[in-house]
């Protein structure tokens, strides 16, 4: 038998799964390159729109085939990839290329796709950067179809077989996860935000991507264990780790199975504190799996993803059919917005801005008060959107009393704006703030006066507070979440809010640790907002506890000084009362012996 080996990537969609590995191929096709005569080159131009005719076509009948299918998760990046195709920067640079270089239509297509996806490297936010890989996959599509190739076949795997990809496309994952026999996804490319990644959680299928090189080693028919949650891929594991991921997933599936029974259960502790558990989304299409885990509501909606793969930004209409989408879907459920955080290195149709610290720059309400005509478009269709359900909408990265007026006067403006030419809006919704930044808690008791509720966003407050950037990984050990100073922050946060009768939430990953619940009830929060997959372990926290409990836990954590105490006495004390493989994550088994790679 072979050695065992493992590899470490991203984790970026929960869960464990067993099977043998299905390597797909999808190796780029050769790009011909052949220098045209000046006769050839109004045939290569219309040859050339051909394909682009072609491929959207081909984009469309995929789309439409899946929908009727009930896979409508896809649309929006297939969507995506056909407003790529009409790209007017692409187009014509792929004509000119043609035109004054006298090359042929495959090989401008591969110069212009290389010289975008140079642009998408640079970009500091890495759910835009990964966009880049759509661009490829245009690319291919179109080079495809002007050598005459088949595109978009059909990929029949064996039941539970672990896809194991360089990357995978839209169109490609579609096609695997019809038959529902996909048992994971394992990719060397790819971070949380890529369409596997987004792919694999709307369907609920583990998924490790970002492992280099991983699958230039993993054979067809080998045999593959994937923790989805810690981004683990074992290769040949040993008899006693298999026995070990099989307990895993058999904890996983009970578990599952008892959060579809307690889903309609409400998260109340056992001294009677009524918990709200809401649900954080990107896309529309993960309402279903929301709803199916017992969200009560969306308490954060990120509209970062209208933005993607476009020339120009979004028209009003486009932002208001997405929120009247998601609003109707929700019903009378509450459905917070987040207004969108943008900066100037991901806004479409303009010049990246050269930042030296993007994260603390021209970003979120600080971007929007200062591109004003991008913000109304937004705040107008919201406004018009209202009038279709439960609506809330926050303000990210408030640092200040200003930012706050400003951004609620612009929406005035706006609802005065649409009043006068007679558009129908519904009624005045509660306008709340994201509290991220240590300025912001720090005045948490001024801004309460002026806001209508407060949502806290934990991984940039914790970044700042404690001066590190969580995605760098020679400092990302000190990302401490029970550091004494951002307990007392919350603590702050929370009494501050209370005091000025107005909600508090959190919607940062903070809320959606299980681990970590017990501190959250003692702190006073009453809404949690988090991925579907967490909110039935949440609540099982929460149904086993009583906030008196929590609290004289709390009061003997805080006594500590250190982040490693505080941390050592929570965890013993969830050990003690909790199965922590349920709580903290199921554990998976040691790699060792086995060699080691990091993606």
């Amino acid at each position: 038998m072979s050695a065992t080996v493992s590899f470490q990537g991203i984790g970026a969609s929960p869960g464990v799964a067993i099977g043998h590995a299905y390597v797909l191929d999808a190796r780029r096709v050769r790009t011909p390159k052949v220098k045209l005569t000046r006769a050839e080159i109004e045939g290569e131009v219309l040859r050339f729109k051909t394909s682009i005719e072609l491929s959207d076509r081909q984009l469309e009948e995929l789309k439409t085939k899946l929908s009727a299918e009930g896979q409508a998760e896809h649309g929006m990046i297939l969507e995506a990839h056909r407003m790529m195709l009409h790209d007017p920067m692409f187009l014509v640079e792929v004509t000119r290329l043609i035109k004054e270089e006298f090359i042929n239509a495959e090989w401008a297509v591969r110069r212009v796709g290389k010289r975008l996806r140079h642009q998408f490297d640079n970009l500091e936010d890495e759910y835009f950067r990964e966009r880049k890989s759509d661009i490829e996959f245009v690319a291919d599509r179109l080079v495809r179809n002007l050598m005459g190739e088949v595109v978009d076949q059909e990929i029949e795997v064996p039941p539970h077989a672990i896809i194991c990809a360089h990357d995978i496309s839209p169109a490609d994952a579609a096609m695997l996860v019809r038959s529902g026999s996909v048992g994971a996804f394992v990719t060397d490319l790819g971070g949380h935000t890529s369409h596997t990644a987004i792919v694999a959680r709307a369907r609920e299928v583990p998924a490790v991507v970002g492992l280099g090189k991983a699958c230039e080693s993993i054979r067809a028919g080998d045999m593959v264990a994937v923790d989805g949650r810690r981004g683990l891929v074992l290769v040949n594991p040993t008899e006693e780790q298999l026995a070990l991921f099989r307990e895993t997933m058999r904890r996983q599936m009970q578990s599952e199975q008892l959060a579809l029974k307690t889903a309609e259960l409400p998260a109340v502790t056992s001294d009677g504190v009524r918990i709200r558990l809401n649900g954080n989304m990107e896309f529309p299409e993960e309402i279903p799996s929301l709803l199916a885990h017992g969200a009560e509501g969306i308490g954060l909606y990120r509209t970062e993803f209208l933005f993607l793969n476009r020339a120009a930004p979004p028209t009003e209409e486009e932002h208001f059919e997405s929120y009247k989408q998601v609003l109707q879907a929700m019903g009378d459920r509450p459905v917070t917005i987040r207004t969108l955080d943008l900066g100037g290195d991901k806004v479409p149709g303009k010049k990246p801005d050269k930042e030296i610290n993007p994260a603390m720059g021209l970003r979120a309400i600080r971007y929007c008060l200062a591109h004003r005509e991008l913000f109304r478009v937004q705040l107008r269709a919201l406004l018009r959107a209202s009038a279709f359900g439960n609506l809330r909408v926050m303000f990210p990265l408030v640092s200040s009393i200003s930012e706050l007026r400003e951004a609620r006067s612009e929406l005035e403006a706006c609802r005065s704006e649409l009043s006068r030419q007679g558009i129908t809006m519904g009624k005045r919704f509660p306008i709340g703030i994201m509290v991220e930044t240590p300025s912001a808690a720090w005045i948490a008791d001024r801004l309460a006066q002026e806001a209508d509720f407060f949502s806290i966003g934990t991984n940039d407050l914790i970044q700042y507070s404690l001066a590190i950037d969580r995605q760098n990984r020679d400092v990302a050990y000190l990302y401490r979440p029970l550091h004494l100073a951002i307990l007392r922050s919350l603590e702050a946060i929370i009494k501050a809010a209370k005091a000025a009768n107005i909600p508090v939430a959190m919607c940062g990953e903070m809320a959606g640790d299980a681990a970590l619940t017990i501190v959250l009830l003692a702190l006073g929060l009453e809404e949690f907002s988090m991925t579907s997959g967490q909110i039935p372990m949440v609540k099982n926290v929460i149904r086993q506890m009583s906030r008196a409990d929590a609290e004289v836990l709390l009061e003997k954590a805080m006594a500590f000084s250190s982040a490693e105490e505080i941390e050592r006495f929570i965890k013993g004390e969830v050990d003690r009362r909790f199965n922590s493989g349920e709580v903290m994550g199921a554990t998976v088994p040691s790699t060792t012996p086995a060699t080691t790679t990091k993606g």
